[in-house]
Formats: C-alpha cells, sequence, structure tokens
C-alpha cells in the first residue's frame, strides 16, 4: 500500500481501480482521471454480505488538471509504479 499526494487530495493507491492518461476535459484541457474504489461499510453485519460483489464498493472517478495531471501522468507512466504492457517502442511492430 502506498499513498500519493497530489495538491489537497491523499490517495491510497490500494483503492485506485483504474486511470485515464492523456484526457481532455470539455474545454479542451489536458487532464488525468483517477476511479477510486473503497468498500462500503454498514453497521450491520447482515448488510455487508451480498451477492453482489459491486454492491460492497463505492467508486469515484476524480479528474485532475494543470500541474496535477502532469504529475500523475508521470506518476502512473513511470516502469518503478506501473508495468506498461505495450511499450511504444513495441507499438509499431504490430499489425
Amino acid at each position: 500500500m502506498a499513498f500519493i499526494k497530489i495538491q489537497n487530495v491523499v490517495i491510497n493507491t490500494s483503492y485506485v481501480a483504474a486511470v485515464k492518461l492523456n484526457h481532455q476535459t470539455s474545454s479542451g484541457e489536458k487532464s488525468v482521471s483517477v476511479l477510486i474504489a473503497t468498500p462500503k461499510f454498514s453497521l450491520s453485519q447482515k448488510e455487508t454480505i451480498s451477492q453482489n460483489p459491486q454492491n460492497n464498493l463505492s467508486s469515484e472517478w476524480m479528474e485532475f488538471t494543470g500541474p496535477a495531471a502532469n504529475a500523475l501522468q508521470d506518476y502512473f507512466t513511470s516502469f518503478n509504479n506501473v508495468i506498461d504492457l505495450l511499450p511504444q517502442h513495441e507499438e509499431s511492430g504490430i499489425v
């Protein structure tokens, strides 16, 4: 488990479900979006047991622009943090 801090937001990377890199806002500004999926907790144990695991998750897309988007782009494209299954130099060889 690791934490990343972007501006005033701290994200537990264990809850990052997806990241959209090289995205754009409706105004055309570069953005990076992060989908955070966290478990739902309830007071009653009966409510926490569900046939559908998706009912036990809460998810939210967080969009970052400007320097925050650049920092996230760097973080999620770093070979130290993410394994790239199709590196740039190999993509050109795919027909």
